[in-house]
């Protein structure tokens, strides 16, 4: 939170040099903008909620520590970090690291609490009463955007950090006397925004959905984000009935199916059903992604310029390394050129798929790598061999959700796939969750079904329904796609999944875990800075 005071420290400044300057000359009159002076018009408010998108992207595409992806993987149950890592993910395996100076768990709190400055700014603007430029309709839709991203960064600091300061208006004056806010009261706010923003976000009906300057649909916030955000959000609290009416009204509403047939750019080549919902180009609504909730689109910056926020390290933390291998070139099949920073567990990739499960296919999961430059003959089309370190990082079996190959950038320098921020698939998982938590199995068993049948995975039976199933099926429906450190967290269950699952990695195993590390440690800066009241640490930091 320390930011805010620089900015407004540097804003003064800015106002003091125009203030000083009288020569009537400088004076500027624009007659027409590209960029709104103050939130009050339908253009202003617009490019600010733009902007909530993009520094989201943000959090999601940094690469100053390309590691950062595997902050939110290695050292649970389903990854490990290899000889390939860069730093920012070492307290994250190797826990006694873990400190209150932690780069990570900073950088983490800091962009929330931005992005919860920003949303407060048009919060406070569009239902400031003397805005009169605006139809009630039209600041309600704003209001509800803005009020869903708010409890969205609420949601994962509590997840992440538990009790936090509550801040419900924009910040315009240094301030150094946070104190942390009970859960309830955090809660409140995120139900309370959440709830406001499922009434008065867009459906998904013809005609109001977003265009973009081409005239096609964009992936904007609508009601079923904030419903499914707010069923995830009362699994948190405990309030399992509640989930479990949030996940099903999102089931219930026909706005959204699950992907049974091949569809997209490449239905005609190799590849599956639930394959094709990662492969560039298919991943957005608009590209016939029915099950896409939540998209945050990137572009190709090799054809969009500022297409990409960042430079987002996806691919290559979670794709292998195998351009190491003499005889293997970056392609499209093995997914472009990646680094291979992490490693999915043994016990994903011998434990965890049924037979058949389509989730496990070798268009997801590539296990088998053969020898394809032409300029070595003699072993071009036969297999890699599976020998010595090679396999932890450079051909070790890896996900293909991730990987995607620009001819135009064959050192795969950018990632230009979309992020699918909420799909479906999740929401049949929420809701399975709360059933079993409900006690109610066989309910929960039918959910689970409908899943793997859409994977052609084996049936199961009510007597399998547990918390530890409902996770384990959450792993082979969303590896590489959700943030599993912060699943774990929510359910309470880092502790045991990881070190029953995954603490016997030859490389770099889990070590040093404790109860403790079910919340992460108070930023020590925002403590330090915060002089004229306590903000308290986490037990154990």
């Amino acid at each position: 939170m320390k930011k805010y005071s620089i900015i407004v420290a540097s804003v003064s400044v800015l106002i003091i040099a125009f203030a000083s300057c009288k020569k009537s000359y400088l004076n500027e009159k624009p007659y027409s903008l590209y960029t709104p002076l103050t939130l009050n018009d339908s253009l202003g408010f617009e490019a600010a909620a733009v902007g909530l998108y993009n520094y989201e992207s943000t959090i999601l595409t940094y690469s100053s520590a390309q590691g950062w992806p595997s902050v939110w993987q290695v050292g649970t149950d389903v990854a490990n970090a290899t000889a390939n890592q860069q730093g920012i993910e070492v307290p994250y395996y190797n826990y006694a690291q873990l400190t209150s100076t932690d780069g990570a768990a900073s950088y983490i709190w800091g962009k929330y609490y931005a992005l919860i400055n920003n949303a407060n700014i048009i919060i406070g603007s569009v239902e400031d009463p003397s805005n009169t430029k605006l139809t009630q309709k039209g600041k309600n839709a704003i209001d509800a955007e803005a009020k869903f991203f708010r409890a969205y960064a609420y949601n994962n600091l509590v997840t992440l950090f538990g009790k936090v300061p509550l801040i419900t208006s924009a910040l315009t004056v240094p301030k150094t006397n946070f104190v942390r806010a009970s859960l309830d009261d955090i809660n409140n706010v995120i139900i309370s925004d959440l709830t406001f923003a499922g009434n008065n976000l867009s459906d998904l009906n013809a005609g109001t959905l977003k265009l973009n300057v081409q005239g096609k649909p964009v992936d904007r916030a609508n009601k079923y984000m904030a419903m499914q955000l707010l069923a995830e959000a009362y699994l948190r609290m405990g309030k399992n009935d509640l989930a479990e009416q949030q996940a099903q009204a999102v089931i219930s509403s026909g706005k959204f199916s699950l992907i049974n047939s091949r569809y997209g750019v490449r239905a005609s080549g190799g590849g599956d059903y639930y394959s094709d919902m990662f492969v560039y180009g298919n991943q957005r609504r608009a590209q016939g992604n029915s099950e896409a909730i939540w998209v945050i689109e990137q572009e190709n910056p090799s054809s969009v310029v500022g297409g990409n926020t960042d430079n987002a390290q996806q691919r290559r933390v979670w794709g292998a390394a195998y351009y190491n291998i003499s005889g293997l070139l970056p392609c499209d099949t093995l997914g472009g050129r990646s680094i291979g920073r992490l490693r999915l567990s043994n016990w994903v990739l011998y434990g965890l798929y049924p037979t058949g499960d389509m989730r496990n296919s070798q268009y997801s999961i590539k296990r088998q790598y053969y020898y394809n430059d032409a300029t070595k003959p003699a072993l071009l089309g036969k297999p890699v061999p599976f020998t010595g370190p090679d396999t932890l990082y450079k051909i070790c079996p890896s996900t293909l959700k991730w990987g995607a190959f620009d001819p135009n950038d064959t050192f795969g320098y950018a990632m230009i796939k979309d992020f699918i921020m909420m799909r479906l698939g999740e929401t049949y998982l929420l809701l399975a969750e709360a059933q079993v938590k409900q006690g109610k199995t066989d309910a929960a068993a039918a959910t689970i079904n409908i899943l793997r049948t859409r994977a052609q995975a084996p049936q199961v039976t009510a007597d399998k329904m547990t918390l530890d199933f409902v996770l384990d099926e959450r792993a082979r429906e969303l590896i590489g796609e959700e943030n599993r450190r912060m699943t774990l967290m929510r359910t309470g269950t880092l502790v045991d999944r990881a070190t029953r699952l995954n603490s016997n990695d030859v490389q770099h195993p889990t070590t040093g875990l404790a109860a403790k590390n079910l919340l992460l440690p108070i930023p020590l800066t925002e403590i330090q800075l915060n002089k004229d009241a306590v903000l308290e640490q986490n037990p154990g930091y």
